[in-house]
This record gives C-alpha cells, sequence and structure tokens, in this order.
C-alpha cells in the first residue's frame, strides 16, 4: 500500500508541473522589471485608458474617433484649437487631418504635455533610454551631449516641473506625407545643479522660473506608426 500511495503522489505532481507549465506557455511570465517598463513608458495621463487603445509607446499622443472631414465653416471647432485670424494655422490643421482621419487638436494637446513632461524629466535623470524613442536623432544627440558633459563635469541636475500652465498649438503643416506639429509650452520649473559635494553651482532651491519653450513634433502619416516624436526644440523670440 506504501509503494502504491507513493506512485500516486509522483503521479499527481507529474500532472501539477504539467498543468504550471501550460499556464505559463499560455499567459506568459511577469515581473517587476517588465511591468515597470511598460508603464515608464506611457503618458502618466493615459493609463487608465483601455489597453487596446494605448500602445506601450508614450509617443503616441491621444486621439479621437474619426471626425468628418473639415470644412471652412467648421474647421476652429472641430479642429479644438482656436485658430481665429490665423488662416495658415487653420490650413496646417486641416490639410494634417486629411491626411490623418484620427488627428485631434485638443488631444493632440494633451499628449504633447506628458511628451515635454516626461523629457524634461528623463533629460534631469541623465536617462538616455527613455529619451531616444521620443527625439529624432539629431534631437537625441543634442540631448545626450549635454548629459554627458554633465556627467564629465560630475554634477547634477535636479528639475522640478511645477506645472505647465500653458500648452498652445502656434504651427501645423504638412511637409510631404510628413505632418509637423508646433506647441509652444509655459512651464514653472525649479532648476538647481549641483557638484560632486552637493553644492549648488546654478539655480536656485526655492526660485521657481516661468520658461517658454516651442517644440515641434513630425508624424509620418504614411507609415501605420501612430507615434510622434520631438524634432526640434527652441525658445521663441
Amino acid at each position: 500500500m506504501g509503494d502504491m500511495a507513493f506512485l500516486d503522489i509522483v503521479l499527481f505532481a507529474a500532472v501539477a508541473g504539467f498543468l504550471i507549465l501550460r499556464l505559463r506557455s499560455v499567459l506568459g511570465r511577469r515581473n517587476g522589471a517588465e511591468d515597470a517598463e511598460r508603464w515608464r513608458a506611457r503618458p502618466p495621463e493615459r493609463t487608465m485608458e483601455r489597453a487596446e487603445q494605448t500602445p506601450d509607446n508614450v509617443t503616441q499622443f491621444p486621439g479621437a474617433p474619426k471626425p468628418a472631414e473639415p470644412t471652412a465653416e467648421t474647421a476652429n471647432e472641430t479642429a479644438g484649437v482656436d485658430t481665429t485670424g490665423n488662416p495658415e494655422l487653420r490650413k496646417g490643421i486641416d490639410d494634417i487631418r486629411r491626411a490623418d482621419r484620427d488627428f485631434d487638436a485638443a488631444g493632440f494637446v494633451g499628449g504633447a504635455k506628458a511628451a515635454f513632461e516626461m523629457i524634461v524629466t528623463a533629460f534631469a535623470q541623465g536617462d538616455t533610454a527613455t529619451l531616444k524613442p521620443l527625439l529624432a536623432a539629431d534631437v537625441f544627440k543634442g540631448f545626450e551631449t549635454a548629459i554627458k558633459e554633465r556627467i564629465a563635469a560630475k554634477q547634477t541636475l535636479e528639475t522640478t516641473l511645477v506645472g505647465i500652465r500653458s500648452a498652445e498649438i502656434v504651427g501645423a503643416v504638412m511637409e510631404g506625407r510628413n505632418a509637423l506639429v508646433t506647441v509652444r509650452f509655459i512651464s514653472e520649473q525649479v532648476n538647481v545643479t549641483r557638484d560632486a559635494d552637493g553644492n549648488v553651482v546654478d539655480g536656485e532651491v526655492a526660485k521657481v522660473l516661468r520658461l517658454t519653450d516651442q517644440w515641434t513634433f513630425q508624424r509620418d502619416t504614411g507609415n501605420r506608426d501612430p507615434n510622434w516624436i520631438l524634432v526640434r526644440t527652441e525658445e521663441p523670440a
């Protein structure tokens, strides 16, 4: 009887092992690092959306259901941005919407703000892995060079983004099949640079700066990839 009981235990253990392997093959394995990477790559305010609507790359800005073809009478309303007195901007937005029926200017601004926050934070932290897929090659090179110079000087940058006071589309144009949208950000930040000993060498810990940045994002509308990348940064005159 003892031998029979032992055989039963071995048999049950084998069955249990087989079921565990089957579950792993169907469901896959997940670990903390994988989850952290997945959520790190998304705009913070989009994590509550349905999974099928949220790709794993932050650069896809929020979209809206496909709008109707814009007309002169409805362009201002459907674009989700005030183009009154700016026919060039209105034309640019309408041209982009003809090339990309999912484009929604108001939703784009929301995604651009999330991208702005992520890029500013990643730059301060020297996180080139996060920056690289968000930036055009030449823009990334500039960011990477600045980070390397900071590291060589044994300095650290502390950036606190107090808030984005405004984000406004100020330019839109189609160049071939590439859509380019320029957004002007006005943000409040605290930026402090410290040396290796922790001493402040630039900036003030208690001083909030109001900064204006103008960023241009680009997307190839002929590509099924819905992601936008940052192709130009500048400070408005």
